[in-house]
């Protein structure tokens, strides 16, 4: 299975999220599946990707060229994908992924978190969404997702579209029992089509 993990690139983070990412990296590789991640090679987004490859996974980096020109890309990757820019980066994460994981991390990662949460929420994909959130960082959000549900901003099944777990092994669990078979891309669609 491909699992996409969302997470910081902030150099200035407490290391405990390093080391959680380190920990997700190790255990996703232990388990058999492949890491998609965003290319780069600091913060925890190195620590993940590191942690994968010294356990024997295999990984695959998306990064838009202005981050490989800053010389933060993950040259190491055993597959390195480099995209015009941010938003082809999260449309080809996305296309190669099964089930996708959030880490605490900062704007980027919430970015990340909420299009692939509203798409799953409209029924534009059923992949396996799960939140690992040890540290509570996140905690303010799941208030302002349920304070905008009972003001009538949201549906119901937002709750359904997203597992919020607090363990690595919960959160595997999650990704695990409930994964689906990866949609087409649109390229791929073409092609059998044509």
């Amino acid at each position: 299975m491909n699992i996409c993990v969302y997470c910081a690139s902030s150099l200035t983070i407490d290391a405990k999220y390093i080391d959680l990412a380190a920990q997700v990296g190790t255990e996703l590789a232990r388990r058999g599946h492949t890491l998609v991640s965003g290319g780069g090679s600091v913060s925890c987004m190195g620590a993940v990707t590191s942690a994968a490859r010294a356990a024997g996974g295999r990984t695959v980096g998306v990064i838009p060229q202005v981050l490989v020109d800053m010389e933060v890309a993950d040259e190491e990757s055993d597959e390195l994908v480099v995209t015009d820019g941010m938003r082809e980066r999260k449309g080809v994460m996305d296309d190669r992924s099964d089930a996708f994981l959030v880490l605490p991390g900062g704007i980027g990662t919430l970015e990340e978190l909420f299009e692939i949460w509203s798409a799953r929420v409209l029924g534009i994909h059923d992949r396996p969404l799960v939140l690992l959130d040890p540290f509570g960082l996140y905690d303010p959000l799941k208030t302002l997702v349920e304070r905008m549900y009972d003001e009538g901003f949201t549906r119901p099944d937002v709750f359904d579209a997203i597992s919020w777990t607090s363990t690595v092994e919960e959160a595997f669990a999650h990704l695990e029992a409930r994964t689906q078979p990866v949609r087409p891309s649109v390229a791929e669609l073409g092609e059998a089509a044509g």
